[in-house]
């Protein structure tokens, strides 16, 4: 099947973001294309385009207006201030008194965020360019955010590459290895959600080394693994430590 990344192109509106849009057509090896002179037709499905302050990820009903970027917001109903406090289903798993967290499936990183944004030490691993891109940018964003600057916080890194692959390198044990695999959807969910989980699953497909994945995640893990996963899918390595059941999710947590 045909992915996103052999069938992309980056766009630009303006000259101003002509050097930032060279730059990335390169690292990507897309072809760059004026916005403002495109033909009818598209061989391309999707694009990246600098927009409204952010790297937005674009498809041919979005090409003039809109698109996804990764989103560094507080999350609706997450308190603004810093840390953000430990209450979740999330931070239950991961461990309040947790430091060090490698979320090694990041995707468009909302949970990683979400765990920088309670105080944790996170680092990123994404095996996609296309998404790596996109996640960079919002870093880079984050990094400019006045709470972040005040406070003189670094944002989470990235490693893009596998994650398997990467997980058996690490310099430093992390405490605890965060994985989100995509699974096979079997429920209807909102606009937005399908939106860009679609376009995720796209970019990615299923993750069919699920198993390879945990097992390189619990070699490296120093003292847990954490797996998010839909409340219908078999627990990914087998009968876990303990398990925080929400409506439609639960993360189960399996403890050296």
């Amino acid at each position: 099947m045909p992915t996103l990344f052999e069938h992309g192109a980056v766009v630009y509106a303006d000259d101003s973001a002509l050097s930032a849009s060279q730059a990335l057509a390169e690292r990507l090896r897309w072809p760059l294309l004026d916005l403002q002179s495109l033909p009818s037709e598209l061989p391309q499905a999707f694009f990246l385009c600098y927009r409204e302050g952010c790297l937005k990820l674009l498809d041919r009903q979005t090409l003039k207006k809109g698109g996804l970027a990764v989103d560094v917001e507080p999350r609706p109903g997450e308190q603004h201030s810093y840390p953000a406090p430990k209450k979740d289903l999330l931070a239950q798993a991961i461990g309040k008194k947790t430091k060090t967290v490698i979320d090694a499936t990041t995707g468009w990183a909302q949970d990683s965020l979400a765990l920088f944004r309670m105080g944790y030490d996170v680092q990123c691993i994404e095996r996609s360019p296309v998404m790596a891109e996109l996640i960079q940018n919002g870093f880079q964003r984050l990094a400019e955010k006045d709470w972040v600057v005040n406070r003189q916080l670094q944002p989470p890194t990235l490693l893009v590459g596998n994650a398997i692959e990467l997980l058996a390198g690490l310099s430093e044990v992390p405490e605890c290895i965060y994985l989100d695999p995509m699974f096979p959807p079997k429920r209807k969910q909102s606009a937005a959600t399908r939106k860009s989980m679609a376009i995720l699953r796209d970019i990615l497909g299923d993750d069919l080394d699920r198993a390879d994945l945990f097992a390189a995640a619990w070699q490296a893990a120093g003292k847990r693994v954490v797996v998010k996963s839909p409340d219908y899918a078999e627990p990914m390595g087998g009968k876990p430590s303990e398990s925080y059941q929400g409506k439609l999710l639960r993360y189960d947590v399996y403890l050296k």
